[in-house]
């Protein structure tokens, strides 16, 4: 599904939107402006993900299975609904508890 295949004002149910794809990581836009997007990811069981730091707050919600989020080496469990806040320039990783989606929305506005 690309970014047009969203539909606006089209109900749709999120963690149906993007699947799971073996041995692979899979990321897809559902909307970005230059003030920020929100993105979908899915991750496979047994893959992993590097540490990275953004310069912009990035919100994460779990949206199927669960997921380790190490924010400045302290370590954090989400659940399926559950949500966190990621500051912008936190080194940060996500480590899979097996199978997991989530849904990324990172906010670019008041960081001129």
């Amino acid at each position: 599904m690309d970014i047009q295949d969203v539909e606006k004002s089209k109900v749709f149910i999120t963690v149906e939107i993007i699947e799971y794809v073996p041995n692979s990581v899979v990321i897809k836009t559902i909307l970005k402006k230059s003030t920020g997007n929100i993105s979908l990811m899915s991750v496979d069981s047994g893959e992993g993900l590097t540490e990275k730091t953004s310069p912009f707050d990035t919100f994460a919600q779990v949206i199927d299975g669960e997921a380790e989020i190490v924010i400045n080496g302290e370590t954090k469990l989400l659940k399926i609904g559950q949500s966190i806040v990621i500051p912008a320039h936190a080194p940060n990783l996500i480590k899979p508890n097996g199978r997991f989606k989530m849904i990324l929305t990172i906010i670019k506005s008041g960081y001129e």
